[in-house]
């Protein structure tokens, strides 16, 4: 396939952005709704700020979660990804790496800086 159309990908993508409840911070990365929101999660942000899709920085188009300044840490452990739920359909939207691995105490919060979630161009 060599073409989608980007209001094709738009609608993709903001999705992320009207369905998002939560943003997990998790020790693994989780394939399900319990996976992020019981088994792996360490870490909790209500309600992260989605963009509305823009262009991708090589191709394609993306949306940016927010830098997070006051994530809840819920147990403590090493953050290794991240996950975006919607809640009230117990459903996994998308799941990734963070940059880098994060050591998170429980009652503490956590931080995270901006990151772009893409879907490129077909080649």
């Amino acid at each position: 396939m060599g073409y989608i159309d980007d209001g094709l990908q738009d609608d993709g993508l903001a999705d992320l952005d009207t369905l998002t409840e939560n943003l997990y911070i998790t020790s693994q990365e989780a394939a399900t709704y319990a996976e992020a929101q019981t088994t792996y999660k360490l870490g909790t942000k209500a309600t992260p700020t989605v963009s509305v899709p823009e262009d991708g920085d090589v191709s394609g188009r993306k949306v940016v979660i927010t830098a997070i300044t006051d994530g809840v840490v819920d147990a403590t452990g090493d953050a290794t990804h991240w996950a975006l739920t919607d809640n009230s359909a117990s459903r996994l939207l998308a799941a990734g790496a963070l940059a880098g691995t994060v050591g998170v105490t429980a009652t503490n919060t956590f931080t995270l800086t901006e990151f772009d979630i893409e879907f490129p161009d077909p080649a």
